[in-house]
């Protein structure tokens, strides 16, 4: 019986792909032991859990980026959380441990090191996180989501997605999603998106805009955020929800989609084929704006800047477009083309490699 060890966490652009791998491995090892190595404050502390996984912490460790208190506490604090798992690996006997970055990562790479345990690592973002920077120096089993991504030995492998979009027949679902969301059969849908906590320049552009956006013979399909002040205008056409838990319903019904590009966003839009606008995050460290980088360059969706994305940049552009349903097909076919449906399982035959 094999015990892995799952590190990662802290947001869900790393906890996301960690289940779908964890989930995975438990669907081709009922007897394997899956445990997540994550912290008490990141997302995992709430769905690894809830998922049936067991969820071993270190404590929270972000690098220090500036000269300080916590630049001179890290060296120390650092060394406590790999010894920390290092007892992990070795009391709970794990023979293969797996990275998907973030604040637990890092520890959990110099730990399978010191340990002499296999390491495989999974890099969600286009532009790699510096945690798998650094794991990438100790393994060859190295894989990334998206083709642009410059990472140490790594092969693409695609996104791990959850079960309902991994099998999701868009065309087969579209008139139980169109019946959930009570739209009509007969008018192209414009999903809008902004993940959980929703995107306020995206809100508000198209909050501003949806006369314009329906008097083109579309309906909005607009998940706002938990966060969000928009307010509903109660026109025909236009659903408005501040959150959704049956995303792959929502996904199979767009027929185009504006959203941020975070990369979970893109590989599940790409893996299933659906065209869109994509308007990157403004801050960090510019990563949204490659993940995008592929799927732009194949034709299937645009890419705007968040500044740019405007009511004007809307009644200039997007109207063109959103009359152009030869375009927005072909955007389509070009979209499923670089988006893949089985990441979870070539990450999993990463890993099995990896033991052997």
């Amino acid at each position: 019986m094999t015990t892995y060890l799952l590190a990662g966490g802290g947001t869900a652009g790393h906890v996301n792909p960690l289940l779908a791998v964890a989930d995975r491995i438990r669907d081709r090892e009922p007897d394997a032991t899956v445990l997540v190595l994550g912290t008490a404050e990141g997302l995992e502390a709430r769905l690894v859990p809830q998922r049936g996984y067991e969820l071993l912490t270190i404590e929270r460790l972000p690098f220090p980026r500036r000269p300080g208190r916590a630049a001179l506490q890290f060296p120390a604090k650092f060394r406590r959380a790999v010894a920390q798992t290092t007892r992990y690996i070795t009391e709970r006997k794990v023979n293969v441990v797996v990275g998907f970055g973030g604040y637990a990562s890092a520890p959990a790479y110099l730990a399978a090191r010191r340990a002499h345990v296999p390491l495989a690592i999974h890099e969600a973002n286009a532009r790699p996180g510096m945690a798998n920077r650094f794991g990438a120096l100790f393994t060859p089993a190295v894989g990334v989501a998206f083709q642009s991504t410059r990472l140490r030995g790594s092969k693409l492998v695609g996104m791990p997605l959850r079960h309902e979009i991994e099998s999701l027949d868009r065309a087969a679902t579209r008139a139980e999603a169109l019946s959930y969301f009570g739209l009509d059969p007969a008018k192209p849908v414009l999903l809008v998106t902004g993940g959980s906590l929703g995107a306020r320049k995206i809100n508000a552009t198209i909050a501003s805009s949806i006369a314009l956006i329906l008097g083109v013979g579309w309906q909005v399909l607009h998940i706002a955020g938990n966060r969000s002040e928009v307010e509903d205008p109660e026109l025909p056409g236009y659903k408005l929800l501040l959150y959704c838990d049956r995303m792959d319903l929502a996904i199979a019904v767009a027929d185009l989609a504006i959203a941020r590009s975070g990369a979970g966003t893109v590989s599940e839009l790409t893996a299933v084929g659906v065209p869109a606008v994509y308007v990157p995050y403004p801050v960090g460290n510019g990563e949204q704006r490659f993940n995008a980088k592929d799927v732009v360059a194949a034709g299937g969706a645009l890419l705007v800047a968040d500044a740019t994305f405007t009511p004007e940049w809307v009644a200039a552009e997007l109207l063109p477009l959103l009359r152009d349903r030869t375009t927005i097909a072909r955007m389509a076919l070009s979209s499923g083309s670089v988006g893949t449906r089985d990441g979870a399982d070539r990450m999993v035959d990463l890993l099995s490699a990896a033991r052997n």
